[in-house]
């Protein structure tokens, strides 16, 4: 299915509300609710639905992924936008959140599958990093391998100091020229840290 835009979210408070109400409804034959959901940088929004077979009871929830286009800004006054799937086609998109994962009913379609195989270890990753101490000013940061900079040079080991226009961010310093680097998403590099007694 393509996009669907729209000037509207028709009454509902923002994007994950109206999704939400679009994906509980009911059928002669069906009834359909959203379990749980969550708006992820507000670009993707995943969900656990239900659906119930009215004649035989049987129950089946499964993944439902939304892209999402939110821009108040458009210039054209159609600020909401999405694309929706389910997990069954496989998307690209695979940080859906663990508690949204583990209230979906066992499933033997590949896609779907691998789709969730691919969030949890996103997932895995995630907390992974978010348990890895942080560099602090002072310490020294010792990578697995080297990093190459624009300038040239790769380093291995290097100091951590403040910035001094931001005091809240730091850079890394090259231990023999004393030249300063930033090091984008430091935690999803692989280091161990030295803290200044133990240097």
């Amino acid at each position: 299915m393509g996009w669907l835009y729209m000037h509207s979210l028709k009454g509902h408070n923002g994007p994950r509300q109206y999704l939400d109400a679009q994906f509980t409804y009911e059928t002669p034959g069906a009834v359909a609710r959203v379990l749980k959901s969550a708006l992820v940088k507000m670009r993707v929004y995943y969900a656990a639905v239900e659906s119930v077979i009215k004649e035989t009871g049987a129950r089946e929830a499964f993944a439902v992924v939304c892209l999402v286009y939110y821009n108040q800004r458009d210039r054209e006054g159609y600020f909401f936008g999405y694309k929706d799937m389910t997990e069954s086609m496989g998307p690209c998109e695979a940080e859906c959140p663990t508690p949204i994962l583990d209230l979906l009913s066992e499933t033997g379609n590949e896609n779907a599958i691998d789709w969730r195989n691919r969030c949890r270890q996103y997932a895995a990753a995630r907390q992974s990093m978010a348990m890895k101490p942080s560099p602090r000013p002072g310490q020294t940061i010792v990578f697995d391998e080297p990093l190459s900079f624009s300038d040239g040079n790769s380093l291995k080991e290097m100091r951590v100091v403040v910035d001094p226009r931001s005091h809240r961010a730091m850079l890394f310093q090259d231990p023999q020229s004393g030249a300063l680097y930033r090091i984008r998403n430091i935690k999803r590099r692989t280091y161990r840290l030295v803290s200044p007694q133990y240097a």
